[in-house]
């Protein structure tokens, strides 16, 4: 079933555009083949020649999407992308995530488009040149290690893995693990906390982001960790041991390390919430076709007071989900303080209400709900991982509170009207 798109009276000509142009690639070139762009997905035996024929398959939509003028999104123009403003990028996001594994077809992959952005902000004329534009390219692939197996990821304050200032080069030293890409990645963006003597880079414990090539000596990658039951996966467990880098690969200054990482996350927390509202619109579609086609005990299962609760509990999810989400998008995009308070809420709530409605549709679907013939399967572990990733509830839940008492404190009320 294709996404329906029509123009929003909210939005400019320009958005709309965007929105009506990525959705007709979607509808036309993405979800009638599915199962040939990305068979590993389907559960399919890949064989190199399978492997081959879907590579041509998204090399023939890439195409089509340069073609569109609809590459890379998060870019600046002069480096090949759209230069797409952030309410914009986050209406386009909502489409893509409809039909699994588009947005990469649009030149949108993580890390990688994290790492990029880092680069493109932090990043000096040399460094951009040696690691931003082969990325863009496509000839170097990234990863992000940031996260440790004896601190809590919700706590970038307990991160332990230091980088020391000998003479020229930064010595790293640490315990990563959940580094993203890691198995294909050319090099990492390292989070570490730095100690520098001279203090000629800034004050020794804070952090700082360190280009790391993964061929590095010292560097380790001790495995793929296995998740949901698969035995591997692309997020490694890496250790450093004295792993020496120049230090002009460090991305900015010292103490620049913690700001960068939470502009990454504050948006990305954004994106992965549009992104959720996107594949619920799917889920919803396909729960509601379930239902007007199924036929069970002499009814269709439209007729069904339980199926019709599902139907309706799920409109609710959704609509709220994009409600929040979009209006959470046009604070930040206007600069507004109190966004901090509304990307936390949002957090909570989407991936929780993606989850209810995934499940919503596993139940209507039946047995197939579960198969690899459908998406639901791999949207409802995306959505229970997506309540830890980029901070877990329990901790954005406390800055909501603690954000709210802080207006109290100063004689205001909070101002939902806002």
């Amino acid at each position: 079933m294709p996404i329906t798109v029509t123009p929003l009276s909210t939005v400019d000509d320009a958005t709309n555009d965007v929105r009506l142009r990525t959705a007709k690639i979607v509808n036309e070139e993405i979800l009638p083949r599915e199962g040939d762009l990305f068979p590993q997905r389907r559960g399919t035996a890949v064989t190199e020649e399978l492997k081959q024929k879907a590579r041509d398959a998204r090399a023939h939509v890439k195409d089509k999407v340069r073609e569109a003028g609809l590459w890379a999104p998060h870019l600046p123009q002069e480096y090949g992308g759209m230069g797409l403003e952030f309410l914009p990028h986050a209406y386009m996001n909502e489409i893509l995530a409809y039909a699994m594994g588009a947005a990469s077809l649009f030149g949108v992959v993580a890390p990688n488009s994290g790492n990029q952005k880092i680069l493109v902000k932090y990043g000096t004329e040399e460094q951009k040149q040696k690691w931003l534009v082969p990325l863009i390219e496509g000839t170097m692939e990234s990863g992000f290690s940031m996260t440790e197996p004896d601190s809590a990821g919700s706590d970038p304050r307990s991160l332990k893995t230091t980088a020391r200032k000998e003479g020229n080069e930064w010595v790293i030293n640490g315990h990563k693990w959940f580094t993203s890409n890691g198995i294909e990645a050319d090099f990492f963006i390292v989070m570490c906390r730095a100690e520098d003597p001279s203090g000629e880079e800034g004050r020794s414990g804070s952090m700082v982001q360190i280009i790391v090539p993964t061929d590095t000596p010292g560097l380790e990658i001790v495995r793929g960790i296995g998740i949901w039951g698969h035995h591997s996966s692309d997020h490694c467990e890496v250790l450093y041991k004295d792993v020496r880098v120049p230090v002009e690969n460090a991305l900015g200054r010292v103490g620049q390390g913690h700001e960068a990482a939470q502009e990454r996350l504050g948006a990305g927390r954004i994106y992965h919430c549009m992104n959720s509202v996107g594949q619920m619109w799917r889920a919803f579609d396909l729960m509601v076709e379930r239902a007007m086609t199924r036929e069970v005990h002499g009814g269709l299962l439209r007729d069904k007071q339980f199926i019709q609760g599902f139907i309706a509990d799920s409109y609710i999810d959704l609509q709220t989900s994009r409600m929040m989400t979009i209006s959470a998008a046009e604070k930040v995009d206007r600069g507004d303080p109190d966004a901090r308070t509304d990307i936390s809420a949002l957090k909570v709530y989407v991936p929780a209400a993606y989850s209810r409605v995934v499940d919503r549709a596993i139940q209507v679907w039946g047995a197939a709900g579960v198969s690899n013939d459908l998406p639901l399967a791999q949207m409802y572990l995306g959505a229970r991982t997506l309540r830890l990733a980029d901070g877990p509830d329990e901790v954005h839940r406390i800055l909501i509170a603690k954000n709210v008492f802080r207006h109290y404190e100063q004689g205001a009320s909070w101002d939902f009207a806002k």
